[in-house]
């Protein structure tokens, strides 16, 4: 994965974690939270489907068509929601990413 294409996951996990966990985001909100311009998050859209593309090979999220989880190379309206290995990103001023989803060591003594 590019930088490029770290920073179009980063936007995708970001979004979908913000989300209820069975809510799904369309791809264009990931190219807007990137790229403001409309001509620029309409140029950056393949990338993003791309990327999505990524996810889901990681099992990170699943791509979607009219409700049914769909291949990658589906053409036409998609929308992407959180796959089985999904880990929603710390929030900026709360807790990690480890903390919470970390299970309590039951031999800690504190």
């Amino acid at each position: 994965m590019t930088p490029a294409d770290a920073t179009i996951a980063r936007a995708i996990r970001s979004l979908l974690g913000t989300r209820a966990p069975t809510s799904s985001i369309c791809p264009s909100e990931a190219a807007r939270a990137l790229e403001s311009d409309d001509a620029a998050w309409r140029a950056l859209m393949p990338e993003v489907r791309r990327v999505a593309a990524l996810l889901v090979t990681l099992g990170e999220i699943e791509i979607t068509q009219r409700g049914q989880v769909v291949t990658s190379e589906v053409v036409g309206p998609i929308r992407l929601r959180r796959g089985p290995r999904f880990i929603a990103p710390p929030h900026p001023g709360g807790e990690g990413e480890q903390n919470r989803h970390a299970q309590p060591d039951p031999a800690s003594t504190e």
